[in-house]
Formats: structure tokens, C-alpha cells, sequence
């Protein structure tokens, strides 16, 4: 997501860093590469002009210019200005009581993901407590009626349809007047959409909107659109007066031009983006971490979120109690790694740390998914006794004998056990450490994985290639030296 924006903010940031004393002139060469990574991330123009007017007074004015450290000012200025710029949001949907039935209306151009978009809503509504039902109201598309079925199934969430009906107003009427009976207090109308905006497509919204009262309009966007969602989130704002707008396929190559754009454009906040293909994957719109995470900075709140709905709390106390012990052993390693694959891929959640942007960025073409296939297939090929306690009793029989197991080379299965002691050692001493302290520990052992210039090691951090005995002489030295220094640390305390 995003990621043509951030390369182009980080590149003019890297330019303002490195001229040295700040003056204005540089400080406007630097803004330029700014204006120019937004206009290429498909914002607005006039949204841009206006944004680079505000970041301009303030990164020119005396307190950026004298600061001691103006390129991190001006980092501050524009996040400030983007959290600006894309809020404030109120994430509530305004529903009424469970013992009333509340109206949600969907609508959106064909291909904007609207449909599915439709079941996300529902699965959101039902993890927050209510009974939401699905109207099958697209009756421009067939498809669209047996789509919403089969994503009704799979969420179990009752959807209604009349295929025999060609009205959508009655569809959605009937809808309302039968979501008691089926024990629906939410009802969320899935309606037409078209290839483009039409006046038939909007008379017919506009019965349904008028005919059926809902409590809250929203209109589905497809972020790769850019500017078309837009403009198509204005004129479906003038004839229906929208409560909000859902972007979708912000997962994908999306510039990000329209989350950065249609707040300001159309006065109609963004109230979630969807972020893939799954049903969970739909994150309710906050600024100031989008700003964030634009900036590199990461999104720490999101990613914890989603660790408290996926991880398994008792699983977590009980894991933690034996770490105390100073218990860690390769059953433990490939449960925590199973917990965080249910996060999402790898450098999408690397990406959501503080730090670690650049570190699923040196990872290359490396797949970190496959990667980990491969450790859980070395680790099922040990034995019990093996996964206890693998640096003491795994000899080089037992490596070739659990290599053959796992149809991959003896180095491979060594590589784990070093990696694993490395990271027992790391998991051991974090035990009981509060958030601040851990994410201080991350960020030290990403310093240590640092090549003299300062940039990650590709080498390093994939687990796909074979370091040659240099490197991992290399390596090793590092690893000793941190380990050292956490022992030094230990006994201080």
C-alpha cells in the first residue's frame, strides 16, 4: 500500500537530510520532490496545491529553519498536515438499538468490490455484537445475487433475495419489513451499480434512498482508480448526500491518490479501506495512522489490533509463563511463527513495525511465506526430544537424518538450529518487558543486522541463500558481540 508515495516522500526527506545547513532555498528544492511525490501517487491537484501551501508557510517559518534537526521537523509537518488532510473520521455507524432494525445502503460502481465489500461489512457487525442481514438488491448483474449468497454461507449470515422481482425498491422494502422475522437488526442493501455514472443508475439509488429511509449511505470506491473514485465519490455524493466512503484494493499497486484525496474534495470521510481479498480484510479508516505508515513510521496500534482478535490469549499467558522459566523450545518457535502468518503476509506486517519498513524492503525477491514452509517442514521432521532441546542433541547424523525427512540440504537444518538459538536467547530475555522495551530490543537487533554503510544486509535476513563461510564468520561475530552485550546489561540490573 502506497509504496511508489512512501519511496517518493523517503527519497525527498533523504535529499533535505543530507544538505547539510538548512536554508530556504534547499528547504524549497526538498518541498518540490514532496509536491511531485503526491502529484505521482495520483492526488488531486488542487488538493495538492493546497496541501504544499500549509506545509510550505510552516517548513519555511523560523521554528523549522532554526530547529536543530529541520528535516525531522519538516517529517512532523507533513504528518501533521496528512492526519489534517484525510480527517477527522467517527468511525460510528450510527445504528439504532438491537430491538430496532437499522438501515445500511451500499453503492458503487460495477468492479469497485462493492459486493463483497457488502459481507466484510456484515462479518464486521457481527464481531461487534449485532444480527446483520444481506439484500440481495443488485438486480443489473445476476451474478451479484449468487455472489452474495455464497458469501452469506461462508459467513453465515442470512441473506435476502427475489429473483423473481424486478423492482429493487420492493427487494429492499420487502428486506426491511422481513429483517425481524429473521432476527436481523442490521440491513445492509447490496444496490446496482454501472460501468460508469448514469442518470438511470442514480433515479434508481434515489428511490431506494428516498423509498427505503436508510440510517447511513456509504459508497464503495476502487482505489486503483485514483482520481476516477474521486470524482465518481462526488457526483454520487450530490445526488445522495453520502455518510461515507469505503476504499477498496488498497492492498494492491494503488497509488493512494483517492484516500489522500476525497475527504477534501467531497466533504464525505472515509470510514474504511479494504486491504485484500479475505473477508477480514477490512480496517476501519484512521489518519493519523495511514499518515504514518505513508511516512514509513509503521502502524503499531493496527497491528496490535489484529494480534489481540488472532492470537490465543491462554496460549500467549502460557507461553509466556515458560519463557520466565527460561523455557523456549522449537514447538514454542514454530507457534508464535504460526500466530503471526494469521496477521497477514510477512512484509505487509514487517511494514506495519516501526523500523522494520526497510527491512521487508531488503528482503528482495525473497518470500518470507515459503521460507517459513521450510522451517516447519525441518521441525516436523524432528522428535519430540529433538524439538526440546535441539542445540545440545541434534549431532550430524541426526542433521542428515531430519534434512532427508524434510527434503532439504543438512546446512539448511543447522542454519535453523543457530537461528533458533539466537532467537531463544532474544525471546528469554524479553520475557516480562513491557511493549517500550521489546520494540527497543527489535529495533537493536535490526541495528545489528546492519552492513558499515549502514544498510541492511539482503544476505542476512533472507533465509532462501547460503552465506559462505566469511559471511557467516561475519555474522556470528555480530551475534556474539550483541549477546555479550544483553549479558552485560543482565547483571547490571
Amino acid at each position: 500500500m502506497f509504496e511508489a508515495l512512501q519511496d517518493g516522500l523517503s527519497s525527498a526527506f533523504k535529499s533535505l537530510r543530507g544538505q547539510g545547513k538548512m536554508t530556504e532555498a534547499n528547504m524549497r528544492e526538498g518541498l518540490k520532490l514532496v509536491e511531485k511525490s503526491l502529484l505521482e501517487a495520483d492526488v488531486s491537484f488542487d488538493v495538492v496545491r493546497e496541501f504544499m501551501a500549509r506545509v510550505t508557510e510552516q517548513a519555511i517559518g523560523e521554528k523549522v529553519l532554526k530547529s536543530l534537526n529541520p528535516s525531522e521537523q519538516i517529517v512532523g509537518v507533513v504528518y501533521q498536515e496528512l492526519v489534517e488532510l484525510m480527517g477527522p473520521v467517527d468511525h460510528s455507524m450510527h445504528l439504532k438499538g438491537k430491538d430496532e432494525v437499522s438501515v445500511l445502503m451500499m453503492c458503487g460502481l460495477q468492479g469497485s468490490g462493492k459486493t463483497t465489500t457488502c459481507g466484510k461489512l456484515g462479518r464486521h457487525l457481527k464481531l461487534q455484537g449485532r444480527a446483520p442481514l444481506l439484500v440481495a438488491a443488485d438486480l443489473q448483474r445476476p451474478a451479484a445475487i449468487d455472489q452474495l449468497h455464497v458469501l452469506g454461507e461462508q459467513l453465515d449470515i442470512p441473506v435476502f433475495s427475489d429473483r423473481a422481482e424486478q423492482d429493487p425498491v420492493k427487494v429492499c422494502n420487502a428486506a426491511v419489513k422481513q429483517a425481524k422475522k429473521l432476527g436481523a437488526d442490521v440491513v445492509i442493501l447490496d444496490t446496482a451499480g454501472r460501468l460508469h455514472v448514469d442518470e438511470e443508475l442514480m433515479k434508481q439509488l434515489e428511490r431506494v434512498d428516498r423509498q427505503c429511509n436508510p440510517n447511513q449511505i456509504y459508497l464503495v470506491v476502487d482505489g486503483m482508480t485514483g482520481q476516477d473514485a474521486v470524482n465518481s465519490a462526488k457526483v454520487f455524493n450530490e445526488a445522495l448526500e453520502l455518510d461515507g466512503v469505503i476504499i477498496t484494493k488498497l492492498d494492491g499497486d494503488a497509488r493512494g491518490g483517492a484516500a489522500l484525496s476525497v475527504k477534501q474534495v467531497t466533504g464525505v470521510p472515509v470510514k474504511f479501506i479494504g486491504t485484500g481479498e479475505h473477508l477480514d480484510a477490512l480496517e476501519e479508516f484512521h489518519p493519523d495512522r495511514l499518515a504514518g505508515r505513508i511516512l514509513g513510521q509503521g502502524d503499531m496500534l493496527s497491528l496490535v489490533e489484529k494480534a489481540q482478535q488472532e492470537f490465543d490469549a491462554d496460549e500467549l499467558e502460557a507461553q509466556e509463563a515458560r519463557l520466565l522459566k527460561g523455557e523456549f523450545t522449537l514447538d514454542d518457535f514454530k507457534k508464535q511463527l504460526s500466530q503471526i502468518k494469521r496477521l497477514g503476509p510477512m512484509q505487509k506486517v514487517m511494514g506495519m513495525i516501526p523500523g522494520m519498513g526497510n527491512m521487508a524492503e531488503a528482503m528482495g525477491d525473497a518470500d518470507p511465506e515459503e521460507d517459513m514452509k521450510r522451517l516447519f517442514g525441518i521441525i516436523d521432521s524432528m522428535t519430540a526430544e529433538e524439538r526440546r532441546n535441539p542445540t545440545k542433541i541434534i549431532d550430524q547424523s541426526r542433521r542428515r537424518r531430519i534434512a532427508a525427512g524434510a527434503g532439504c540440504e543438512p546446512s539448511e537444518v543447522n542454519e535453523l538450529i543457530k537461528q533458533f538459538d539466537v532467537m531463544a536467547q532474544m525471546m528469554i530475555s524479553m520475557a516480562g518487558k513491557g511493549m517500550r522495551e521489546r520494540m527497543k530490543m527489535v529495533r537493536e537487533m535490526q541495528a545489528s543486522m546492519t552492513d558499515p554503510n549502514g544498510q541492511l544486509s539482503k544476505k542476512k535476513i533472507s533465509t532462501g541463500k547460503r552465506l559462505n563461510p566469511k559471511e557467516r564468520a561475519k555474522l556470528k561475530k555480530q551475534r556474539d558481540k550483541e549477546l555479550r552485550r544483553r549479558k552485560r546489561e543482565k547483571r547490571s540490573k
